[in-house]
């Protein structure tokens, strides 16, 4: 499944048009409106902390499952287990990112209040395959990597209820990362390990 062409109403203020990076699937309608209410009300329950990278703390809260990556130690430690309600959501990612369930490994809920963002990085190199769904405000998610001459640039604008994977090129080659938001926004991120 190739990404639906993606068309800004304004020009993008970090440059480049709006296309895809080979690699990156996106749909536009994994979860529906009454599944985002149920998965966002039970949220409310989840032990979210601030996001911490080596001794810095993001606007960004989170909570992992399965794994999670220590930044201050560099490595993978065992987290919680995935709770249920969560499963059927890991279920339809793994369909979409074309492996078993059971491949999906790590899965982090992450809450982004107004102001919170998350700036250019690439996932951790123990992972692999990454799909993220977007529930809650919609975002801008923007892509860039080096060339020669400077950085080329892309976005993808992500809908509520929409889900997107970053494998291949995407992944390895691009770095990403989400504007500030202008509202409450949570994303669910699924990895596979390499």
């Amino acid at each position: 499944m190739r990404c639906p062409p993606m068309t800004s109403p304004q020009a993008d203020l970090f440059g480049g048009p709006p296309l895809e990076p080979t690699g990156l699937r996106y749909v536009g309608a994994m979860v529906d409106e009454a599944e985002r209410d149920r998965l966002t009300d039970a949220f409310a329950v989840l032990p979210f902390a601030p996001f911490a990278f080596h001794g810095w703390l993001g606007a960004r809260r989170v909570v992992s499952f399965g794994w999670r990556y220590d930044f201050s130690r560099a490595r993978l430690d065992e987290a919680a287990p995935l709770p249920a309600f969560l499963e059927p959501l890991r279920d339809r990612a793994a369909a979409f990112a074309g492996v078993p369930a059971a491949a999906i490994v790590q899965t982090l809920v992450t809450e982004y209040q107004a102001g919170a963002g998350i700036g250019w990085h690439r996932d951790r190199p123990q992972y692999d395959k990454v799909v993220g769904v977007s529930l809650g405000a919609p975002c801008r998610l923007r892509f860039r990597r080096r060339t020669p001459d400077g950085w080329e640039r892309r976005h993808l604008d992500l809908a509520p209820g929409s889900a997107y994977l970053l494998d291949g090129p995407a992944r390895a080659d691009w770095e990403h990362g989400i504007t500030p938001m202008t509202a409450l926004r949570y994303s669910v991120t699924f990895r596979t390990l390499r």
